[in-house]
């Protein structure tokens, strides 16, 4: 039987509500932590191999040791709830159906870095969402778990929830806090990191809500419990966001190191046709290079397995095609959105984002020249690595990975004028 650590309790009635949280034992492992020293909770998360689950799958106790020992200044926890990814969806889940175990996790947190403030930063198309964890946020100082004392204890923590704006870049940490601070989200150079220099030039930690709402289980079972699930240095469960033409779209939990043909047939269902096999899959949301079926049906869900196949696991947003669809029309899609998310401060992005999806839509619509298909080539080799965020690579690596796997359907769109199908998805 799969361990469920995160969706546990997304099926209870009431799972939201402070009353059904403490029925289950809710908030009894941040008492447990309030008896530690901070330095042993930042430990166990080390010992439990916990990786962000925002995307970048940094170790999450590691990035917590990065606080300067002796610094003077505020320590800030900030949660990056800005889930924009296309095809990623997981961080709602979370927020909605247990928002109480995002806060614990926060508290235990914040005890482990030093710190008494915490931002949650949410998207601003989360509307309703927003509305669930404010309630819960607004529970949680009735009750005395937040506030001046803490239980008690005579800890102060505070929790702020703040509503972007819709931007996509304001995922990036670094734009993040510059959205924070009141700023237009420009990403920031990096050195200084935000552990050093973070939200108003203070130490900050910046972790997912995935990532932080895993820390009661660790420190409830131990590290030790937590990193002998999964695989290798890809540990502990994942929520994967399985959307596209299957049977049953959804959030799964499942152990990193999953098959995606076991993932595809037990827990999504299966393709939504019989007549339609698999024909591609992306699977860490839509900034990763793209897998073919044979691929695909090979692939193991975890970070070093999908790097082997020259891919990323990501935010695990694994969005499924099947035969029949046009993908010069997926990738024009993907383009568009990044066209349309770049911030414009850097030259490459600004305007390299823009030509490609040009070029692409060309491609798919009819009227792009054999020159314009080669220039995007040197388009994307020149926007890799060359901006201060990575929004340019993350367009870059769906363009190369889908012009290298399907690239004659790219031939035969320039070859026929545009597009050869009436229809690009059934």
């Amino acid at each position: 039987m799969t361990q469920r650590i995160l969706s546990l309790h997304f099926d209870n009635t009431d799972s939201h509500l402070l009353a059904t949280y403490e029925r289950e034992g809710g908030y009894r492992i941040f008492r447990k932590a309030l008896q530690m020293q901070p330095e042993a909770v930042v430990e166990e998360v080390k010992k439990s191999g916990l990786r962000g689950r925002g995307g970048a799958g940094f170790p999450a106790g590691v990035k917590w040791g990065f606080i300067p020992k002796d610094t003077k200044r505020p320590i800030y926890l900030c949660i990056n709830a800005d889930e924009s990814e296309p095809g990623t969806f997981k961080d709602r889940y979370i927020m909605e159906r247990d928002p109480h175990m995002l806060l614990e996790g926060i508290l235990i947190t914040c005890w482990a870095i030093k710190s008494s403030d915490c931002y949650i930063y949410i998207r601003g198309e989360y509307e309703s969402t927003r509305k669930v964890l404010q309630a819960a946020v607004d529970e949680a100082y009735e009750a005395g778990y937040l506030g001046a004392d803490v239980t008690g204890s005579g800890w102060r923590c505070d929790v702020t929830i703040h509503k972007g704006a819709g931007a996509y870049i304001c995922g990036e940490e670094t734009g993040l806090l510059e959205s924070l601070e009141g700023k237009k989200g420009y990403p920031r150079i990096k050195p200084p990191f935000p552990a050093v220099v973070g939200l108003f030039q203070c130490p900050t930690i910046i972790n997912n809500v995935e990532t932080i709402a895993s820390v009661p289980w660790i420190l409830e079972h131990g590290g030790d419990a937590y990193a002998a699930i999964g695989v290798g240095k890809s540990t502990g469960t994942k929520l994967f966001c399985m959307s596209g033409h299957i049977q049953r779209p959804g959030v799964y939990e499942a152990p990193l190191g999953i098959p995606f043909r076991e993932m595809l047939h037990d827990y999504a269902g299966g393709m939504r046709r019989a007549d339609r096999p698999l024909k591609a899959v992306i699977p860490g949301g839509s900034s990763v290079p793209v897998l073919t079926a044979a691929e695909a049906m090979e692939a193991k869900l975890d970070y070093e397995s999908l790097a082997e196949l020259g891919t990323m696991l990501g935010s695990a947003g694994v969005i499924v095609i099947e035969e029949g669809t046009c993908m010069v029309w997926a990738l024009a899609t993907l383009t568009r959105f990044y066209a349309d998310e770049s911030c414009g401060q850097c030259t490459p992005c600004r305007e390299g984002t823009g030509w490609v999806n040009d070029i692409i839509w060309r491609i798919e619509k009819g009227g792009a020249t054999a020159d314009e298909f080669a220039m995007v080539q040197n388009l994307t080799d020149n926007m890799t690595g060359t901006t201060i965020c990575p929004l340019a690579d993350a367009c870059v690596m769906p363009v190369k990975s889908f012009l290298k796997k399907f690239g004659h359907e790219f031939e035969e769109h320039l070859q026929h004028g545009g597009c050869p199908q009436t229809q690009p998805v059934g």
